[in-house]
């Protein structure tokens, strides 16, 4: 039985959920957070979905260990090749939240008539999660969809900024299919750490959706619904990655504020 004083653990293959995880704790400063960077693994966007469901039981096994009471699958390439399989393995030990389906809810609520661009990894992309379920709202939507691979190494290489970032983002952002679009959805949670760059592009004529903060308003909706918010004022953060890089280590301290200990743990010996 899930304790409100429990652990909300959150997963990535990188740095990209910890704009989930800084949202998450913005929003709930009393809860403790667990996040995992599968570092040695990323990018999951260009992964076998066989792969990235491997990845993902095997951290939620680390996460059932300690308790959490949340799983939040804080990638959309995971979020759509392993969500039902998580839920089925993690069960009624865990609530299991991944960065799709608030996104979905937000659309439902504040779109109809319009075209919505979506750039993701090629996984997100390909598995066409968004489309189905945006297309099945009856908003009358149309879902235009663009694979922007080289976005996630370019981030956690720590280009966030200048004019290599803002080529190779206006290279994707000008496609035709990107045109004539009223809000353009960032599928991947490594994304809002470009978020500037992408409204710079549009000249802030659209809406730029970022998952973040829709995905923490929905988590807490459900602590709050479900008696599950920590209210003891106590909490702590901890961060853990199969690999070690300096720029998650100095990215994370960014993010918190704070002195990060970064424990390495070995998803496979």
């Amino acid at each position: 039985m899930a304790k409100a004083s429990d652990p909300i653990g959150i997963f990535d293959s990188g740095i990209g959920g910890l704009t989930v995880a800084r949202a998450v704790k913005n929003l709930l400063p009393d809860e403790s957070i667990i996040y995992f960077g599968d570092t040695a693994h990323l990018p999951y966007g260009d992964k076998s979905t066989a792969a990235i469901q491997a990845y993902s039981i095997k951290i939620c096994d680390i996460f059932l260990q300690r308790n959490c009471k949340v799983i939040l699958i804080a990638c959309n390439s995971a979020s759509a090749a392993a969500t039902d399989l998580v839920k089925a393995y993690v069960g009624k030990k865990a609530k299991v939240f991944n960065v799709i389906e608030p996104v979905v809810n937000y659309i439902r609520e504040t779109r109809r008539n319009t075209c919505i661009g979506l750039i993701g990894t090629k996984q997100t992309i390909g598995s066409k999660v968004y489309q189905t379920k945006i297309e099945g709202l009856e908003n009358q939507l149309r879902l235009n969809s663009l694979a922007t691979p080289l976005l996630v190494p370019m981030i956690e290489e720590g280009f966030l900024e200048g004019t290599i970032s803002q080529d190779i983002i206006n290279e994707y952002l000008k496609k035709p299919i990107l045109q004539n679009i009223s809000a353009l959805i960032l599928g991947c949670t490594h994304y809002p750490l470009i978020k500037e760059q992408v409204a710079h592009f549009y000249e802030n004529t659209i809406e730029v959706i970022d998952s973040s903060e829709i995905v923490a308003k929905s988590l807490k909706a459900y602590l709050e619904y479900n008696l599950l918010i920590n209210n003891q004022g106590h909490s702590s953060n901890q961060f853990m990655v199969s690999d070690y890089t300096k720029s998650f280590e100095e990215l994370t301290k960014l993010f918190f504020v704070e002195r990060v200990h970064l424990e390495k743990y070995k998803l496979w010996e």
